[in-house]
């Protein structure tokens, strides 16, 4: 075999991990470049050629496979710099994206305006046809006033066209029929069909999730045909696949006909690796994931050795932001992370992030013009950074530029130096804690039991805080962590999801239906793995699910089927028991007596390209190592005073290391307060014990 490289483009660093043929993994980093993103890539590639003793050129040559995910699209969505995009919807529906779900997390603050719709309501358009639930056709298509606003559409230059009309999931013909009119009229303007792209019930969400994909497809179509091409002139000639928000990777025509999978698809990564890490150090199928990278900090959750799911995945915030609509990796994401900025309000007090220095300029002690004080910034002056050895000393770091702008923030304050880049990594820790108690304790787990598993640069600097605050006795930090997503992306399969809308009741089951879906998910999974590329021969797992609820309930849980086919009551009365089951689960309350309403039919299809090696056969010999070097360090409640310094390339499987402690890998960091410790597994990967 090859090599196999995982490239994960974030807001401030670029990784990429290299699988080298005896099934090694190489970890490079370098800054990201907003404007090329191959410069970043080919930065980070030439880091792991080096330690391989070839050039990028011989490495991406020698290469069969190169996994891409990236945050692009994401921050396209956010900042709305996305193509100028038109919404097309059965009349009388035109303020479907403006009314979105009705909904505000709190009902009687008025503090803020109502939302605004993705696309505004200037640039949607009624058409005259009307679609009924069963699929009949209530008012036909009115192809003269159709073509009249598609000319306007000409008129007015719009370079995308998202088309959602009422029911379009029961009977697609009126949308196929614009498809067709738009593809006559607006050559080379791309445009989506809701009912192809999420042929799910809910309007809002199917308009949603169709308007996202329309307003990405000119700007991804862009960038990952410029990527692809760099990457075939720098000598890369194998399969390009990218990332996707459901766990996996396509290949990337497919990513280019439907973008919308591209939005979060690199923090989708990051359980996947987590899961894998827990499984190869035996230490259950339950993990809370945390990723902290410069700009975000994701959390994401492994239950029963299996990625978590959603449909719930809103970009800005949930009612007042945009749902994604399609069936994601449910990972949470906050503006706190190595890069985040602190700040004092207009009330005087401290405050970290949403707002990153990013990578350009980046922090303050990168020395590239940043003058805001980050959370690097206080690591650095608590003396948990080494600034000769940042990033492997790729990066050499501006001490005085650090301590500048956190003395500046101390003096705003009225505290020393110390005592504010202290107060800025526990506010950090406490922003990071509530997005990790959204996705446990508020849907029902208690993170007590489920191990942590910790990546990104700056996951080490405060990952043994926050899950001793959790009650998590545990945490695995893997020697790649700074990569995690980009690890996750070795250990991901090509993943792919159909999905149909039939609702029925466990009270009147429509069997014959259910099985036509099933029929129909079936036969898109097979042509999906029929037309794989390089991936003849590799073992693939099947999954069906219905989401599902009680009578009168408004959200709908994932519930697993018994079986491919429903063949009679049996069967049914088995579906609505898994249903109970997953429901007295999540909310420790079944209802027997009421109704179970089937909404939407999924299949998920995974193709598995790589086999992990298995776990050691035997445990490391336990051993203190003897320290490298020491430091002056600040722990909050300690004080200031010389602490060991380990390198990790110096530490051998079975290395014993109590705090106060700092442990320095090339890409990361691991900070061990007082009264903690940590330990390297013989897998290579550290143990932190926070109890």
């Amino acid at each position: 075999m090859g090599y196999r490289i995982a490239v994960d483009t974030g807001g401030t660093f670029t990784d990429v991990v290299v699988l080298d043929p005896s099934g090694r993994l190489h970890i490079g980093k370098a800054l990201t470049t907003p404007d090329r993103i191959f410069e970043g890539m080919q930065g980070a590639l030439a880091v792991v050629a080096e330690a391989l003793g070839m050039p990028a050129e011989a490495l991406l040559a020698g290469s069969g496979t190169l996994i891409y995910g990236t945050t692009r699209a994401t921050n396209a969505v956010v900042t709305r710099r996305t193509a100028k995009t038109a919404f097309l919807t059965t009349r009388g529906f035109k303020d479907t994206l403006t009314l979105k779900e009705g909904g505000k997390p709190g009902p009687h603050d008025y503090s803020y305006d109502y939302p605004d719709p993705y696309i505004p309501r200037r640039r949607s358009f009624e058409i005259t046809e009307r679609i009924g639930a069963g699929g009949e056709v209530v008012l036909p298509l009115d192809e003269v006033q159709a073509r009249a606003v598609i000319a306007t559409l000409r008129e007015r230059g719009f370079e995308a066209v998202a088309v959602s009309l009422l029911w379009s999931i029961a009977n697609p013909a009126h949308e196929l029929r614009l498809g067709a009119l738009l593809a006559e009229m607006l050559p080379g303007v791309p445009y989506t069909l809701s009912h192809q792209l999420v042929p799910i019930l809910r309007e809002y969400r199917r308009a949603s999730a169709t308007a996202i994909d329309a307003s990405l497809k000119p700007l991804m179509q862009r960038h990952l045909r410029e990527m692809a091409a760099d990457l075939q002139a720098a000598g890369f000639a194998g399969d390009l696949l990218v990332s996707t928000s459901g766990g996996g990777c396509q290949a990337v025509e497919d990513l280019i006909a439907r973008p919308i999978h591209t939005l979060k698809s690199g923090p989708a990564m990051a359980p996947v690796a987590g899961r894998a890490y827990a499984a190869l150090e035996g230490l259950g199928g339950n993990a809370i994931v945390c990723d902290t990278g410069g700009t975000t900090f994701d959390v994401g959750l492994v239950r029963d050795g299996g990625l978590v799911y959603t449909r719930e995945s809103w970009l800005g915030g949930r009612w007042l932001g945009d749902i994604i609509g399609t069936s994601t990796v449910d990972v949470r994401s906050i503006g706190a992370g190595g890069g985040s900025i602190a700040w004092v309000d207009a009330g005087g007090l401290l405050r970290v992030g949403p707002q990153s220095a990013g990578s350009v300029p980046g922090p303050a002690c990168y020395g590239r013009g940043g003058d805001q004080p980050t959370v690097t910034d206080a690591a650095l002056v608590l003396g948990y950074i080494d600034p000769a050895y940042f990033n492997g000393g790729r990066l050499r770091l501006d001490p005085a530029a650090g301590e500048r702008v956190i003395a500046g923030l101390a003096a705003r304050l009225g505290r020393t130096p110390d005592e504010t880049a202290a107060a800025v990594m526990t506010i950090a820790d406490e922003l990071m804690i509530k997005a990790i108690g959204e996705i446990t304790v508020n849907e029902g787990v208690n993170p007590r039991e489920s191990v942590v598993v910790a990546g990104g640069g700056a996951a080490g600097f405060n990952i043994m805080p926050i899950a001793r605050e959790l009650g998590c006795g545990t945490v695995i930090l893997p020697r790649l962590a700074s990569a995690l997503s980009a690890c996750g992306m070795q250990h991901s399969d090509i993943v792919f999801e159909a999905t149909r809308s039939r609702f029925t009741d466990s009270a009147g089951f429509d069997i014959a239906g259910v099985n036509r879906a099933l029929e129909e998910i079936g036969a898109e999974l097979a042509a999906f793995r029929a037309g794989l590329r390089g991936a003849v021969g590799a073992g693939a797992r099947i999954k069906l699910l219905v989401e599902a609820r009680y009578r009168a309930q408004v959200w709908e849980l994932d519930t697993p089927l018994p079986a491919p086919r429903l063949a009679g009551p049996a069967d049914v009365a088995a579906l609505a028991e898994a249903f109970h089951q997953a429901h007295e689960r999540v909310y420790a309350v079944r209802d027997e007596g009421s109704p179970v309403e089937f909404v939407n039919w999924k299949g998920r299809i995974a193709i598995t390209l790589f086999a992990p090696p298995p776990p050691p056969a035997s445990p490391a010999e336990p051993h203190d190592p003897v320290p490298d070097a020491r430091r002056s360090a600040y722990f909050a409640g300690v004080g200031r005073a010389p602490v060991p310094v380990f390198r990790g390339d110096g530490l051998a499987p079975g290395a014993r290391i109590a705090g106060p402690a700092i442990i320095e890998e090339p890409t990361t960091t691991i900070v061990v307060p007082p009264g903690l410790s940590a330990a390297l597994s013989a897998a290579g990967n550290y143990i932190l014990r926070c109890g």
